[in-house]
């Protein structure tokens, strides 16, 4: 034991040395994410080598495989020796296994109960007069998940001496939703055409699927709907099942099951039936052999995701029902299988109410009343995946039901692919917001999360390299939503650019500032929803021809000559009602509520005078400046890097933060030149006027803007 501490001592000392050393600018065009596995230090290879010589595995399963290779990969990568030898049980350095395949992992006294199904156990242990490093699970799945967070804290590292984790997922679904369509166009999709090549399907199963699966289960995703929420029937006709099956059965040894999402009215368009009414007999026998012929094909199928009476979907209440008995008929057709519903709760009624209150005033009644086998699917916020929200009222509000939370990886109204906006630290602030007391987190009133995926067949996959950091935090805080966006941040930059220490001391502040930037230039202090018409990108507060009030900025933004903002409060909809206890009455207070949920819940003087001291009117030009600030200063900071980070990716960041900052300007130079023109207000000292008349900026047109 005392040459195995010596031996650890030495891999934490050059741990410590190689964060504080320049990069050696291994050359990357992205395809790797995070799973680079550079190679370390001499000094520290030579000393993670002596740890990791050889390992005895427990199993063959197709997991237990995937967890051989990756082993193997990755420690050869990173130490660049010999591949780890096979050895025996009483001759190995690293034993990896269940107690199912391995009895004697029974005597260990592992603490496996905490880990669950899915979770692992490391541990540094004697064992026979050995020190060994163990890697337990309750499946070969966990074993896996094991695998990789035992390599990720040697890429990022961190000492093995004292090595005792116990990790298990906080939610049971951790669910990525594409919204690709069987054309391969991939609704608000930034990196290419949809990973799923239909057309060549089954017969040829790309490669690239098992990458996909490897990536989702390095970070702990369990589960992939493949398909658009706005859903085509075709996807479950024979045909394109088998095809599904196809990729199922790649996704399957990484731990990652297949979901579809379903048209509610497939029954009439591929069924025959002349009705989709969820408590017509023949609907329901539809839905029953049709779920009895998906499980056939793939026994590990994990059911169906919903869009129903919600912009122009069809759904039950076209038959008279309710959301409960659409969800209800579905599920019953799942629950012999053990299949899941989750039924998305993104609607806004046609009447003329606020927008914001519609998804609670339709739900929360039916509290209760689903099945326990459906998940609600709430958004994060009560409008649409804007750029700062409150947290959804439904959540805390529910609480005989199964709700999940529904985040928008893929970045719609947050710059597209080029913007640096790194959305873990919106996670954050929504999974710790109080739902009602001090106690109650909404990351403690969910069950799922499920997120909108930014993946596509760019070779970076998610369009920038940035916005890889994305889809990993998602998958980090899906698995411990307890964990802060700066640790994932610094995670993340250390496996993919490297542990020069310079290099994640300048990465990671960009990284955390950026989501706040993006609210500053685009809709600072509580506005929401400014931007320009079916492509979402730019800026667009002047729009008010829509076909729906609720589709128009000036809907929500409700500027007048006397003042800004939406009133939610009992003088206006009165949408703060549906949050409870404190959060309730602070947000209903212009004392208590916060600045950056000001215009969201109030309509505000341009003239009154808030916190910092400032005007109204005063303080949105200044957070406008201050966002095209931090795009600035992020690209000087970036460009402090060159050398540190291989060419190729150092040049399309840099591109994509000149671009950035041209398209920060542009929405605060559009911003302001439109509501000056409704306040007729002077700008406040120190702040330049717009480079363009308003009519320039309206004058723009994108008709070819991707993902629309």
């Amino acid at each position: 034991m005392r040459a195995a501490s010596a031996t650890m001592r030495a891999v934490a000392a050059v741990a410590l040395a190689h964060s504080a050393a320049p990069a050696a600018a291994q050359r990357s065009d992205g395809y790797d994410l995070w799973l680079r596995y550079d190679p370390l230090p001499p000094a520290e290879r030579a000393s993670y080598r002596l740890l990791l010589r050889s390992a005895f595995f427990a199993g063959d399963s197709g997991s237990m495989q995937a967890a051989r290779e990756e082993l193997q990969r990755g420690v050869g990568a990173m130490v660049g020796a010999a591949p780890i030898a096979v050895a025996s049980l009483g001759n190995a350095d690293l034993i990896v296994g269940t107690p199912a395949a391995l009895p004697a992992l029974k005597s260990l006294g592992l603490p496996l109960n905490a880990a669950g199904p899915e979770g692992f156990v490391l541990r540094r242990i004697a064992w026979k007069g050995r020190d060994v490093i163990v890697v337990a699970g309750n499946s070969d799945v966990g074993v896996l998940r094991g695998i990789f967070a035992l390599l990720r804290r040697i890429q990022t590292g961190q000492p093995l001496e004292s090595l005792n984790v116990v990790e298990a997922p906080r939610y049971a679904l951790r669910l990525l939703n594409h919204w690709d369509n069987l054309d391969r166009t991939v609704e608000r999709g930034y990196a290419g055409q949809s990973l799923w090549d239909w057309h060549k399907l089954p017969g040829w199963v790309d490669p690239r699927y098992t990458d996909y699966a490897r990536a989702n289960a390095s970070v702990g995703i369990n589960g992939a709907v493949l398909n658009n929420v706005n859903a085509s029937a075709e996807i479950l006709t024979p045909p394109y099942l088998e095809k599904v099956a196809a990729i199922a059965g790649v996704l399957r040894p990484w731990g990652v099951r297949t979901y579809l999402s379903a048209r509610f009215t497939a029954p009439i368009a591929i069924g025959g039936l002349k009705t989709a009414d969820p408590l017509d007999p023949q609907v329901q026998r539809w839905w029953r052999s049709k779920a009895d012929s998906i499980y056939r094909l793939i026994p590990d199928f994990g059911g169906f995701l919903i869009k129903a009476n919600s912009e122009g979907q069809p759904g039950p209440q076209d038959y008279g029902r309710s959301h409960a008995d659409g969800a209800n008929m579905i599920a019953d057709a799942l629950a012999p299988h053990g299949g899941t519903v989750m039924w998305r709760a993104f609607i806004y009624s046609p009447e003329e109410v606020d927008r914001a209150r519609s998804a609670y005033d339709e739900f929360k009644p039916l509290d209760g009343k689903f099945r326990s086998n459906v998940i609600l699917q709430v958004k994060n916020g009560p409008i649409d995946f804007q750029p700062r929200e409150p947290f959804h009222p439904l959540f805390g509000q529910m609480p005989a039901t199964r709700v999940g939370m529904e985040v928008q990886i893929t970045k719609e109204y947050l710059g597209f692919a080029t913007h640096l906006a790194f959305l873990g630290a919106l996670w954050e602030e929504v999974l710790d917001s109080r739902t009602a007391t001090p106690r109650a987190r909404v990351a403690g009133e969910i069950s799922a999360l499920a997120g909108v995926a930014n993946i596509g067949t760019d070779r970076n996959w998610t369009g920038s390299h940035f916005d890889q950091a994305n889809w990993y935090a998602f998958g980090r805080l899906a698995w411990n939503p307890t964990l802060r966006s700066s640790d994932i941040a610094q995670e993340w930059s250390r496996m993919t650019w490297g542990n020069d220490r310079q290099v994640t001391e300048t990465v990671v502040p960009m990284m955390l500032r950026s989501r706040d930037a993006v609210v500053d230039y685009m809709t600072p202090l509580g506005l929401t929803h400014l931007m320009a018409t079916g492509h979402h990108y730019g800026p667009g507060p002047w729009v008010d021809d829509l076909e729906r009030r609720d589709w128009n900025p000036t809907y929500y933004h409700r500027a007048t000559r006397d003042g800004i903002g939406f009133d939610r409060t009992a003088g206006g909809s009165n949408a703060v009602s549906q949050y409870a206890g404190a959060v309730q009455h602070c947000w209903s207070s212009l004392e208590c509520v916060p600045d950056r949920y000001l215009l969201w819940f109030h309509h505000v003087p341009w003239t009154k005078r808030l916190r910092s001291g400032r005007t109204l009117w005063a303080d949105m030009v200044k957070r406008y400046d201050d966002g095209v600030s931090a795009v600035r200063e992020m690209r000087r900071d970036w460009a402090s890097l060159n050398g540190r980070i291989d060419a190729e990716r150092y040049r399309e960041v840099t591109a994509f933060l000149k671009i950035q900052e041209q398209e920060a300007k542009w929405w605060r130079d559009a911003s302001i030149a439109y509501f000056q023109s409704i306040n007729g207000l002077p700008l406040p000292p120190g702040h330049a006027p717009p480079e363009h008349a308003l009519e320039h900026y309206k004058s723009l047109r994108f008709p070819y803007a991707p993902g629309n």
